[in-house]
């Protein structure tokens, strides 16, 4: 059951990845890279780390995401097309 939920997340990792080079949205491809950092806080879980899956989605999904969508805002770039 494990390696099954740990399959999902990566998959799910992947889609997002490939989201992030494929969107025109920059805004959008901004939530897809937090989609990857909090699938890879969901592996860390899996890997019993949940010091570094908490470090993961704090910093890698919440305060990346927020200073990455700061700076679409500031550029003007955050408009959606």
């Amino acid at each position: 059951m494990l390696m099954w939920i740990a399959l999902l997340t990566v998959i799910v990792m992947l889609g997002a990845a490939v989201a992030v080079l494929t969107l025109e949205n920059y805004l959008a491809a901004v939530v897809a890279a937090s989609v990857v950092s909090l699938g890879l806080s969901v592996l860390f879980t899996l890997l019993q780390a949940p010091d570094v899956a908490l470090a993961e989605a704090a910093v890698g999904a919440g305060l990346s995401s927020v200073i990455f969508a700061l700076a679409l805002r500031r550029m003007e770039l955050w408009k959606i097309k």
